[in-house]
């Protein structure tokens, strides 16, 4: 476990080292969060109570999404994300090496990076979004905790998806394009381009059943107190789910593709 909190602190390090990187996606973070914000306005403009959000909902939804971009890294940008490339270059065999296993060691570095990403580039844009158009935050000590436990669950299940995507390159050789593919499901499907309520009921009930609506979509649903009691437990249940089925998957995978590594030149 100390193996772990020193893995964590490391990457909190690796990220924050990088201060002017961190300013930039604040900044090109606060930019598309206006403009995705007059777009939603515009939209609940014309109807104001589509989904069950009212203005200042979406609003709070769009700014908290832009917020969460990193935090769960929806777009990928997690240090996971470099296994397939260590694999095709033949590093992989530095990581095998390790006294522990490479899926805990990248789960805890990625807490790490969310941890910073969090703090370094999710809380400046919801500042921002609050003192240009005012969101409505949640008043409950209760609901922020279930807020960070929803967050942490999202954490988890993205970091278990891409793992799975990365482990591919035993197999594969690149994965990049597999990286690039689930990526771009995540945004949709997460909730991120649009709330998953706007969505027609057989995509949307398509949506709350896989894995990267905890992500996005119920971390948000929670903070804007728009859980049922049902809700909140089927978000959560679906978050648990997924995470052990996908973090067990990703285990056995990684197991069956050590027995067979080749390291590329010999």
């Amino acid at each position: 476990m100390r193996l772990h909190c020193l893995v964590a602190i490391s990457a909190f390090r690796r990220y924050s080292t990088y201060r002017w990187a961190t300013v930039t996606g604040v900044f090109v973070n606060s930019v598309f969060g206006v403009i995705r914000c007059y777009i939603l306005l515009a939209l609940w403009d014309t109807n104001p109570h589509i989904g069950g959000y009212d203005a200042t909902d979406a609003v709070t939804y769009c700014w908290l999404t832009q917020s969460l971009i990193m935090t769960t890294g929806i777009f990928g940008g997690s240090g996971v994300d470099e296994v397939a490339t260590r694999v095709r270059t033949g590093d992989i065999v530095v990581d095998l090496y390790r006294p522990v296993n490479l899926q805990s060691w990248y789960m805890a570095a990625e807490f790490g990076r969310s941890a910073f990403s969090l703090l370094g580039r999710g809380v400046p844009p919801t500042i921002i979004g609050a003192l240009l158009f005012g969101l409505r935050f949640p008043q409950a000590p209760l609901t922020w905790l279930a807020f960070t436990a929803a967050m942490v669950l999202g954490v988890v299940v993205g970091f278990s998806i891409r793992f799975l995507v990365a482990l591919s390159g035993f197999w594969l050789v690149d994965g990049r394009g597999m990286l690039f593919l689930i990526n771009t499901a995540g945004t949709f499907f997460s909730g991120f381009m649009l709330p998953i309520n706007l969505f027609p009921g057989w995509l949307a009930d398509l949506c709350y059943a896989l894995p990267w609506v905890s992500m996005i979509q119920t971390p948000i649903d929670i903070f804007l107190g728009q859980e049922s009691a049902f809700d909140f437990a089927r978000g959560f249940g679906t978050a648990v789910a997924w995470a052990a089925v996908l973090l067990t998957a990703g285990h056995l995978l990684l197991a069956r593709a050590t027995r067979k590594v080749v390291v590329q030149g010999g």
